[in-house]
C-alpha cells in the first residue's frame, strides 16, 4: 500500500471473525480477477477506520452491522456498500443515522428474499398448502409482503407474534398444530441460541419440518436452509463494486444476493420419508428466478 490518497477501495470490517474474512477475500480476488489489480484496497476493522483520516477512495465498503453504522454516521467522500447484514439491521442503521438508502449508502441483504424462500419450500415439498410462520419484532414488517406473495402462489400463512420471551412456545404450539411447514424468518426474539434447539424439536416431534435460513440450523436439526455464503456475498459485492469504479453509481435500493446455497438435513428428510438434493434445488431454484 502506498499512501491513503491511492486507495480506491476501503473495506470495513465489522471485526476480524472468518464469515468477514472470507467475504472480504472473495471481493478482492473477484475484483483483481476483473482486472482490478490496478486498484489499491485497503482492509480495516471499524475500530481502525475511527482512527484514519484522508481516505479518498472511490468506493467504502462496510462488513457487517457495526462498520455499516460507523460509515453511515460519518461524512465520507464516496458512496458506501454495506454487505453481510440482513435488510432489519440496515434499516435500523439508517434510522439511527438519519439517512435514506439511496446511491450514496445502499446494501446487499444477507437475507433471502421471501419469494425465493416460498419457492424453495414449493419445490422440496409440493404439497405443502400451510406455511407457519412466528413473527418478531422486526419480522413483523414483512408480514403483508409474505401474505401477498403465498395467496398469489396459493398458499396459506399460519401466524403468531412472538413480543415477549414467554410467549414463543404458546406461539410455536399454536402455529405448528396447522402447518405444513414452518418457515423461520430471522428476528432475534425468535430465532436465538436460547429458543432454536426447543423450536428444533417441537418442530420434529410434530412431523413439521423447519425451513431455516442458516446451515447452522440445517446441522442442527431444520430441514433444509436457504442461506448466502460470506464468498457467494464478496462476489457479488466485487461486482458492485467494478461498477462503481466504471463510473456507475451504486442501486440506490438496497438489493439481495443473485446467488444463494441450499443445505438438507438429510437425516431429517429420511424421517419425513424425503429424499431431497441440496445442488439439485439450487439449480431449480435458479431456473425457476430466470424464467420470465
Amino acid at each position: 500500500m502506498s499512501t491513503a490518497q491511492a486507495v480506491t477501495v476501503v473495506i470495513v470490517s465489522s471485526e476480524r471473525s472468518p464469515a468477514y474474512a472470507q467475504a472480504a477475500q472473495a471481493l478482492v480476488s473477484e475484483l483483481q480477477r476483473n482486472g482490478g489489480s490496478r486498484y489499491e484496497m485497503l482492509l480495516l476493522t471499524a475500530t481502525e477506520f475511527a482512527g484514519t483520516a484522508n481516505l479518498k477512495p472511490k468506493l467504502f465498503v462496510a462488513l457487517g452491522a457495526q462498520a455499516a453504522q460507523a460509515l453511515a454516521q460519518a461524512t465520507l467522500p464516496a458512496p458506501v456498500l454495506c454487505v453481510l447484514l440482513p435488510r432489519s439491521s440496515f434499516e435500523r442503521v439508517l434510522r439511527s443515522s438519519g439517512r435514506k438508502a439511496s446511491s450514496q449508502l445502499s446494501a446487499l441483504y444477507l437475507d433471502q428474499p421471501l419469494s425465493r424462500q416460498l419457492g424453495l419450500i414449493q419445490l422440496a415439498l409440493p404439497e405443502a398448502r400451510h406455511i407457519g410462520v412466528l413473527w418478531g419484532p422486526e419480522s413483523q414488517a414483512q408480514a403483508s409482503a409474505l401474505n401477498a406473495l403465498a395467496q398469489a402462489r396459493g398458499l396459506r400463512l399460519l401466524a403468531a407474534s412472538v413480543e415477549q420471551d414467554g410467549q414463543l412456545f404458546p406461539a410455536l404450539k399454536t402455529v405448528v398444530e396447522g402447518a405444513d411447514v414452518l418457515l423461520a424468518l430471522a428476528d432475534p426474539q425468535v430465532f436465538n441460541s436460547s429458543s432454536i434447539q426447543n423450536i428444533l424439536l417441537t418442530s420434529f416431534r410434530a412431523k413439521v419440518p423447519l425451513v431455516a435460513f442458516s446451515p447452522a440450523y440445517a446441522q442442527a436439526g431444520a430441514l433444509l436452509s436457504l442461506h448466502v455464503t460470506p464468498e457467494q456475498i464478496g462476489q457479488q459485492a466485487a461486482t458492485l463494486a467494478a461498477g462503481v469504479l466504471q463510473g456507475k453509481a451504486l442501486s440506490a435500493t438496497a438489493l439481495y444476493s443473485q446467488d444463494f446455497s441450499v443445505a438438507v438435513n438429510d437425516h431429517v428428510a429420511r424421517s419425513l420419508g424425503l429424499s431431497l438434493d441440496a445442488a439439485a434445488l439450487r439449480t431449480r431454484l435458479l431456473r425457476a428466478e430466470a424464467t420470465p
